[in-house]
């Protein structure tokens, strides 16, 4: 216990119920023990043990039987009719047991049409018994595997109807494995709430006696001695029942013969199209984009719709939500789960309870040969037998892009695939996917943040913002000639100025002349203006005079925050080896050809920029 501990009324408050709930069972205990008669030889002890025994088996049964799919049904939908059984559900629990009997005599009862159909044998009976049992204890069930199932990260669900499954698959292999210790702790409760049900069943099932029911008539009759006995195999079913619940199954975990590697065949992918219009809430995605190349990065902030875009293109958001197309072959009309394509999905979502090995099969497509060379191929030998949890972050990703091409997709979506991961472990996976697009040919669409991502995998870009395309072409185009303010923060350009239009070819910012491309942009027009920090040259003499007031040192080079007037600072990046300190004088140029202009009233919140040729809305 740690320092301070039994200061905190906390420890106290929770030994008081403790205690609480101890002390009978340690006074029933010595009495247990000290009494000369225990009542263990009282006619109809055991019957009735065997009568509760059985009854609670059967309910529990029943109830697992239709309250498990029911419960991943509630935790899966929100509809108002699913919401209404929910609600309902929930009544017995709120229900005096001798009323939840009641109202089953209104449904079972011998004048019923159901009882005179069962000729009168669903009351005074085991099933009447049961009934009574499975009407008071079902919900316990249900509201802990609902629990559980709603627990289930529904990225992982989703990956599994990538990979081929069906809904009742992926309940099957998926979810029921994972809600299993909530499930596993709803049939313990269920299973002991009908064991020691008494007042829905007294009305419902008099004859033959429970054991609740036969203890109650003991004390009503005899008095308290008579019930020692039948208090005591309770108590000692619930512990066995309890223990039984609280044991985990250990997971087995069998050694793999890895079969000999099947290399996928080289593949010559061509130019992607795909057009999307879906709503996510209040969000809408409206783009359609005619690539002239098969790699094709999709770069922009949080919330932009780059998700929900490759959502649409793998079938998630339904059918009709989005058409895609590759090599001039059309994929639209058909599910996600038997889309010819491959996703990694943005935080892995790997199954928790399936080793590597499992993984790379769970593809209803996937064949050993081809998982044993993907193994190979991305350095995942001598993992096949472990677990996710019991590998690093930069080893799961190469399981999800290894479990991703073991279907043998012709096009593979990755949805910021490297976020999170270590800088060394990022650049590291970055080069292994650069050398898989130039060994297999596969066309690949990844979702990012990072313009220096997007550059070193892709040929294309489309720079997306509030679910709409502000600019799209080649990832020089775009990154040298940004279409708006915006998107030149998006692709990293951080020296966005103001200025004003001194004559044709020449700005003025803060007093300084510089000279840019203004177009047709009339004199005196305000505008906006940047350029690449690795664009600006630094002088020993002439050109823009400053000072120094920032430097960092970010590894790949040293950024230098050059002062140029007092409302003009320019970031400078350059690996020059030479040493710099605040407060150096410095000179600088900026090439014409490096700067971009925009008409001021281009805000930077987001107008729509002018599409290229290869994208609209």
């Amino acid at each position: 216990m740690k320092p301070g501990t039994l200061r905190s009324p906390l420890p106290w408050l929770g030994g008081l119920i403790a205690l609480y709930l101890v002390v009978p069972l340690v006074a029933f205990a010595v009495r247990f023990l000290a009494a000369p008669r225990r009542g263990l030889h009282v006619p109809g002890l055991f019957p009735s043990l065997s009568v509760s025994l059985e009854g609670a088996t059967i309910a529990l049964t029943l109830t697992v039987l239709f309250g498990v799919p029911l419960a991943y049904l509630l935790a899966r939908s929100d509809r108002r009719l699913v919401s209404a059984i929910g609600f309902v559900v929930l009544l017995p629990l709120a229900l005096p047991p001798l009323m939840s009997g009641i109202l089953l005599i209104y449904l079972v009862g011998p004048y019923t049409t159901l009882g005179r159909l069962f000729g009168g044998r669903l009351t005074n009976s085991l099933t009447g018994i049961v009934l009574a049992m499975t009407f008071c204890a079902a919900p316990f069930l249900i509201v802990a595997a609902r629990s559980a199932f709603g627990a289930i990260d529904g990225a992982t669900l989703d990956m599994a109807a990538v990979l081929g499954h069906s809904e009742l698959s992926r309940f099957w292999r998926v979810a029921l494995p994972l809600a299993m210790p909530g499930v596993r702790a709803g049939m313990v409760l269920t299973w002991l709430r009908a064991f020691g049900e008494y007042g829905a069943v007294i009305v419902l099932g008099y004859h033959p006696y429970s054991l609740p029911v036969f203890t109650y008539n003991q004390f009503s009759g005899a008095g308290l001695p008579t019930t020692l006995a039948p208090t005591a195999l309770a108590l000692a079913v619930a512990i066995v029942v309890i223990m039984l619940g609280r044991a985990r199954p250990k997971r087995r975990v069998r050694t793999v013969a890895l079969p000999d590697p099947d290399p996928p065949v080289a593949l010559s992918a061509g130019p992607l199209s795909f057009e999307i219009d879906c709503r996510v809430g209040s969000f809408h995605l409206a783009l359609s984009h005619a690539s002239a190349a098969n790699h094709l990065a999709v770069l922009g902030p949080s919330g932009s719709g780059k998700s929900t875009l490759l959502r649409g293109l793998v079938g998630l958001n339904g059918p009709g939500a989005a058409t895609l197309s590759y090599d001039g072959r059309a994929a639209q009309g058909v599910t996600g789960t038997s889309r010819p394509v491959g996703y990694v999905a943005q935080g892995f979502a790997l199954f928790p309870h399936l080793t590597v090995w499992q993984q790379l099969l769970f593809g209803r497509d996937a064949t050993p040969g081809r998982a044993a060379y993907w193994l190979e191929h991305l350095h995942l030998d001598g993992l096949e037998n472990r677990f996710p949890s019991e590998i690093s972050g930069g080893q799961r990703q190469r399981v999800a892009l290894a479990q991703a091409l073991c279907r043998s997709p012709e096009l593979l979506l990755l949805d910021e695939p490297f976020s999170g991961l270590d800088a060394p472990v990022r650049h590291e996976l970055r080069r292994a996917l650069r050398r898989l697009q130039h060994e297999t040919g596969l066309a690949t669409v990844i979702v990012t943040h990072e313009p220096e991502e997007a550059g070193l995998l892709a040929e294309e870009v489309i720079v997306l913002s509030q679910g709409m395309a502000l600019q799209a072409g080649t990832i020089r185009e775009v990154f040298s000639r940004p279409a708006s303010p915006q998107v030149a923060r998006l692709v990293g350009v951080d020296n966005l100025q103001r200025g004003v239009v001194q004559s044709e070819g020449l700005i003025t910012a803060a007093g300084a002349e510089i000279a840019a491309p203004t177009g047709d942009l009339a004199r005196g027009a305000p505008v906006l203006w940047s350029i690449r920090p690795e664009r600006v040259i630094l002088l020993d003499s002439g050109g823009l005079a400053g000072t120094l007031v920032d430097i960092a040192d970010v590894g790949t080079g040293i950024d230098l925050f050059a002062a140029i007037a007092p409302e003009l600072e320019l970031r400078v990046r350059t690996t020059h080896g030479r040493d710099f300190e605040v407060g150096d004088p410095c000179h600088l140029a900026l090439p014409s050809d490096a700067v971009s202009v925009w008409p001021a009233d281009h805000a930077v919140s987001g107008q729509r920029a002018t599409q290229s040729r290869h994208s609209s809305l």
